[in-house]
């Protein structure tokens, strides 16, 4: 049975839809605003789960979330990788304005503490906010100190706490810091952090391959942190070193916490739940090892989605699935082998984890920033399939309207309608960005400006976009991109160009050579 909040704010959000800045009929009443949680998995393809067609691996609790909630067949990142997507989904704004790349993890903060954010915004509706998980959108100055606190870091752009790895479990730190403080630091065995020169004495992947578990394909191949090689050089920090095989166990435990205690206070919370899988290095728990058939990869996803259930039946415990709208997405898509010899690719067998779609990670091609996107609020929510475009830049106006704030900004768009009702509709356009090169969505159309380059990454087997001719595709009609249309359709192929060029800049083929580390 729905609840009485549910048939109050349906009603007033309707209103509300059909307008960005017409908040005013939302409720403004702490106790009848929902929890959110945003779900953001790292490097999950739109094949990935078996709610988008996957056989060869089933993850009922991500198919709970698709399933008795909305599944969009046109969800996307803002980006092919996941520091500009993080951006766009924490500011509304197309990374591109920032040329956001991917950070290493001795990185500044990005975000600037004067821009707005989604946590920023949803404080300011009355909401208490978290991140748990992984952060990757720097940290501090250049010049920090990992054993002091550390400034400004993601309290700083609106969240009240905050519990993250620095960047990526491939990269050092490999520490946890709590808002914004290492944990289980010992001073007396201080942290040292260079991504260019290694710390006399320490050892590398290249040096003492003896001591590697995890073989590196591709970079990663620096310091050495629980046997695996890392990217970057590291010293000391010892006691506060992560488990690698405990990390999922850790931040759900984090997330349970949180969830448990926010569940006995009057206001609503927002809690960003950033999972590290499949992400390499892949490091199932000892429960999950060799469950998928599929190696790492696939047995991480089943850990993950092991978690999506624990998170489920906590909100359940503690009564308030029927208050809490979920937000489940990716960051990028998929790539098998991405820097590590974990097999991957031997084993992926007849799995398709980018649903059909080109490219992956990385690429222009559809398979890079189109994911899995699901809302799911029991009781409000009908299940449904949606085919509306939506971008998880996004969610800062659409959960600005649903919890009456009036502010916005212009590169998100309110799309809150498409995100509670299948039957609603998205987006009209939308500019996706890889590795600094950027194209045109619009409607079933894609559009793929003329790119020098390579056309694959031979060390990732991806294809990456590029072309001397410019690209055409019907997604509708050709989601696999093999038939370039561009040709056949030159004054369309002219138009969409000259908006494209328009909203993005003349300066738009200014653009940097992908290298992977």
């Amino acid at each position: 049975m729905r609840s009485i909040y549910n048939l109050m704010i349906i009603p007033m959000a309707l209103l509300s839809w059909g307008c960005q800045k017409n908040t005013s009929t939302v409720s403004e009443s702490l106790n009848k605003k929902p929890n959110i949680i945003f779900v953001y998995m790292d490097d999950l393809g739109y094949g990935d789960i078996s709610a988008n067609g996957a056989t060869e691996i089933k993850t009922p609790n991500m198919d709970a979330l698709a399933n008795g909630g909305i599944n969009f067949s046109n969800g996307y990142a803002s980006s092919a990788t996941c520091t500009p997507s993080r951006y766009a989904a924490f500011t509304g704004e197309y990374p591109w304005r920032k040329n956001a790349q991917i950070l290493p993890g001795s990185a500044p903060m990005l975000i600037s503490t004067k821009q707005m954010t989604l946590p920023k915004m949803l404080k300011s509706s009355g909401y208490s906010t978290a991140i748990i998980g992984k952060w990757h959108l720097g940290l501090g100055t250049h010049d920090k100190d990992w054993n002091e606190h550390i400034s400004p870091g993601p309290n700083e752009v609106g969240f009240d706490y905050s519990y993250i790895m620095a960047a990526t479990q491939d990269r050092v730190p490999t520490v946890y810091i709590e808002d914004g403080d290492v944990v289980g630091l010992d001073k007396n065995d201080p942290i040292q952090i260079d991504y260019h020169k290694n710390f006399e004495g320490e050892p590398t992947a290249i040096d003492h391959p003896e001591m590697v578990k995890m073989k590196w394909h591709h970079g990663h191949n620096n310091s050495i942190v629980n046997g695996i090689p890392r990217i970057g050089y590291m010293k000391g920090g010892k006691s506060a070193l992560w488990s690698d095989v405990d990390m999922a166990d850790h931040f759900l435990l984090k997330v349970k916490s949180y969830i448990k205690d926010q569940s006995n206070k009057e206001a609503p919370f927002f809690l960003t739940y950033t999972m590290q899988q499949p992400h390499v290095p892949r490091t199932p728990h000892p429960r999950f090892v060799g469950k998928s058939g599929m190696g790492p990869r696939g047995d991480v996803i089943l850990e993950a989605d092991w978690c999506i259930g624990e998170l489920l039946k906590t909100l359940k415990e503690e009564g308030i699935e029927e208050n809490t709208l979920i937000v489940f997405s990716s960051d990028n898509g998929p790539v098998l082998n991405d820097g590590y010899y974990d097999q991957a690719v031997e084993l992926i067998g007849n799995h398709d984890p980018k649903g059909g779609l080109r490219g992956g990670k990385y690429s222009l091609y559809d398979a890079g920033a189109h994911v899995p996107f699901i809302t799911y609020w029991k009781g409000t929510i009908a299940p449904g399939k949606s085919d509306a475009l939506v971008c998880q830049m996004d969610l800062l106006n659409s959960l600005a309207a649903l919890t009456g704030s009036e502010i916005s900004t212009p590169d998100s768009e309110n799309v809150l309608g498409a995100l509670l009702s299948a039957d609603q509709k998205g987006r009209t356009s939308l500019i996706l960005e890889a590795t600094t090169r950027t194209s045109y969505r619009k409607g079933d159309l894609v559009l793929i400006p003329s790119y020098k380059g390579k056309k694959k990454n031979k060390q990732v087997n991806i294809e990456l976009g590029n072309d001397t001719e410019i690209q055409l595709y019907n997604l509708k009609e050709d989601p696999s991109q093999k038939k370039n249309i561009a040709k056949d359709n030159p004054q369309l192929t002219k138009q969409l160009l000259a908006e494209f060029q328009k909203l993005r800049g003349l300066d738009y083929n200014e653009t940097k050579k992908l290298e992977l580390m």
